[in-house]
């Protein structure tokens, strides 16, 4: 897949401020209960809503795991704009994913992904959502790597596109892995694992880096 074609896919709007607000009161219920456990009654109460009016806003989980996952793509749109336009891109991502490896909510961001991520293996719905989220997070890192490299974005897509899907998937693995430790009571045990993930994405991004000093 091109970098072009990446690109193509549409988003759905971001949730309206109202929306937003309802997302943030929910999202313990949604994370703890699980997909298939939280119903809808049960979020309409967490939202101090009835089940009637809760529906206007969102009229199934679907529609709460795609609001979630938009809400976190304008976060993630966000840090990449910076680094695109950061004088050198390669170390502002570096910085970024830094951030978000240890950042003190992982943990809880870890635990509402877990629980995504189970359901997108049994709702075709849902795991067509987390598809488009991380085809447009790939669609990010190859963007910096045009940037970095020089190169054509086919060419990028074509040689590193395997670059982008191991970072994306260190991140998140290091997400569900510190809600995991945390459940457990075991903490200490994510900070060397956390280490040694980090150190595996910048070595994964040093390769970048010397296509770039070549050219």
């Amino acid at each position: 897949m091109s970098l072009s074609e990446v690109n193509s896919f549409s988003r759905p709007q971001n949730p309206s401020p109202r929306s937003d607000e309802i997302l943030d009161m929910i999202r313990p219920t949604f994370a703890g209960k699980g997909f298939d456990g939280a119903s809808m009654q049960d979020l309409a109460r967490a939202a101090g809503m009835s089940v009637g009016n809760f529906y206007r806003y969102f009229p199934s989980k679907a529609a709460i795991v795609e609001a979630i996952v938009m809400r976190d793509m304008a976060h993630i749109e966000q840090d990449f704009s910076e680094v695109i336009l950061a004088p050198a891109p390669l170390s502002e991502l570096r910085l970024k994913l830094s951030q978000r490896l240890n950042d003190p909510n992982c943990a809880q961001d870890g635990v509402l992904w877990a629980e995504i991520s189970a359901a997108a293996l049994r709702k075709p719905e849902v795991a067509q959502i987390v598809a488009q989220m991380e085809t447009m997070v790939l669609s990010y890192l190859l963007t910096v790597f045009v940037r970095v490299t020089g190169l054509q974005d086919v060419e990028v897509a074509r040689k590193y596109a395997p670059h982008a899907g191991l970072i994306l998937m260190l991140v998140r693995g290091n997400a569900i892995q510190k809600a995991q430790e945390t459940a457990l009571g075991h903490n200490h045990k994510t900070y060397g694992l956390t280490a040694l993930i980090e150190r595996q994405i910048q070595s994964t991004l040093d390769e970048i880096s010397n296509v770039s000093d070549k050219n």
